[in-house]
């Protein structure tokens, strides 16, 4: 009940608000469809009625059954019915030249004003009657594509949004660069050079800068591959953050984007590379809910235990995606990659609830 007031809808609750609709215009339209038109016109009314629930499951479908039906029972004063169905097949259907939608709504709000200033005793019941059904359909149609406008767009400007994060990341990583990597290199010459000296007189010195330059390489090779593996990726990117401590800030800027991210982290003490592997995935998966699902909500649980790194991701996005594919990413092959390295398990694809889910799942030895 908290979702219907405060949040999101998802699939399941506005299914559920169009049956209510329905019985709403069944229980409006049946009785005086009956009592001026006759049992035809209230069985009529009454499959109608029954079919607007399942409006976004099969727009158009639906759509053409209600339409003929509203016809065949002539429940011409009930086309509520037909514009309820309407709508959803013009915030379906892909835009067409041929249906200039400026020119239909204006058409039809012009069409129901003088219509209403007129009266059917100047117009004939059945012309105006027919007219002002026509009207109607028209504004429905009207404000589905509008709708479907505005979800473009907000689509568009979330993706144009995450570009200019990847390119303003793309940038501190260069700036980076020589301030992380070279440090790490500058301190494995210097701890080198330490060792070639003292190696022959002071075998413990030499061993400790040795250990040195092992921890220090290793720290200086994960930021490579990380900075590297941001700087080769053309697919925009929220944040390259590495380990678990940066999934803030990639929520906080899905959010900007229009996606709500509800994040849980329970998982201290990972090795370095599998929290660095856990931040991309999560990253790539918001990623993607910004760039397909915007806006929406995301759920992001991440938890270890038993020597297993459980992560999944799971948006509430419409079922049918808004925006164009376009050509595909390597973003579900990337992530796939990183947990097969560590011989973990990767899934990814529609949820029969609605929106989309990725689940990995990477095996990891546990901290002595």
């Amino acid at each position: 009940m908290r979702d219907l007031l405060t949040g999101r809808l998802d699939r399941n609750h506005l299914i559920a608000l169009d049956a209510v609709a329905a019985g709403v215009y069944v229980l409006s339209v049946a009785p005086l469809a009956s009592l001026h038109r006759g049992p035809l016109a209230m069985a009529a009314a009454l499959a109608a009625g029954a079919l607007l629930p399942l409006r976004r499951v099969r727009p158009l479908p639906v759509f053409l059954c209600v339409l003929a039906l509203t016809l065949l029972g002539d429940v011409g004063d009930y086309r509520a019915g037909a514009a309820f169905a309407l709508y959803p097949v013009a915030l379906a259907q892909p835009r067409r030249r041929l249906l200039p939608t400026p020119v239909i709504g204006g058409t039809s709000a012009l069409v129901m004003c003088v219509l209403s200033v007129m009266g059917k005793e100047r117009t004939g019941d059945r012309t105006g009657e027919v007219l002002f059904g026509l009207a109607v359909l028209g504004v429905a149609w009207t404000f589905g594509r509008a709708v479907r406008e505005r979800r473009a767009h907000a689509g568009r400007a979330a993706r144009e949004m995450a570009e200019r994060a990847a390119a303003d990341e793309r940038l501190r990583i260069a700036r980076e660069l020589h301030d992380v990597v070279a440090h790490n290199m500058s301190v494995i010459a210097v701890k080198a050079g330490v060792a070639n000296h003292v190696a022959a007189e002071h075998p413990e010195e030499a061993r400790e800068a040795l250990a040195v330059i092992e921890e220090t390489s290793r720290t200086a090779l994960t930021e490579m591959r990380h900075l590297l593996g941001v700087l080769r990726t053309t697919e925009p990117e929220l944040a390259p953050a590495p380990g678990l401590s940066g999934l803030a800030a990639v929520a906080d800027r899905a959010a900007l984007a229009g996606v709500r991210v509800d994040l849980r982290v329970d998982a201290p003490d990972l090795p370095e590379g599998v929290a660095v592997s856990a931040h991309r995935i999560v990253q790539e998966a918001i990623t993607n809910v910004v760039k397909h699902a915007a806006p929406a909500r995301c759920r992001v649980v991440v938890e270890s235990g038993d020597g297993v790194l459980r992560i999944d991701v799971a948006d509430d996005g419409p079922g049918v995606r808004v925006l164009p594919s376009g050509p595909p990413g390597h973003g579900l092959i990337g992530m796939r990659e990183r947990v097969t390295m560590y011989g973990g398990t990767f899934t990814a694809g529609p949820r029969p609830e609605g929106g989309f889910a990725v689940a990995a799942r990477i095996p990891y030895e546990r901290r002595s």
